[in-house]
């Protein structure tokens, strides 16, 4: 079942260990953050990542869980739509590039 509540922030990789924020949301009743970049952003060629802070869902449902945070990072090589879902448990997670 999706996940709501789930405060996801977007950053870029800027340099030797410095990571710059782009985006900050919370996930919906459907598991998704539909406005989380405006339609006019431009995502460059890069590293990027995802920090899932799961933690205070977690706690919100009375729920012990082996993972504070999650941070997913990958690389973008080219223009498109890039979908990033996170399946999760309170004891594991995966992660893959959707459509």
């Amino acid at each position: 079942m999706p996940a709501r509540g789930i405060r996801i922030t977007l950053q870029c990789f800027v340099g030797p260990d410095k990571w710059e924020d782009i985006a900050m949301g919370s996930t919906n009743a459907d598991g998704r953050v539909p406005d989380f970049l405006s339609k006019d952003t431009k995502l460059v060629e890069g590293q990027y990542r995802m920090r899932f802070d799961v933690s205070a869902y977690f706690s919100e449902h009375k729920t012990k869980s082996f993972y504070p945070y999650i941070e997913v990072v990958f690389e973008l090589d080219a223009d498109g739509h890039y979908h990033v879902p996170l399946l999760l448990s309170p004891w594991g997670y995966s992660t893959y590039r959707g459509s």
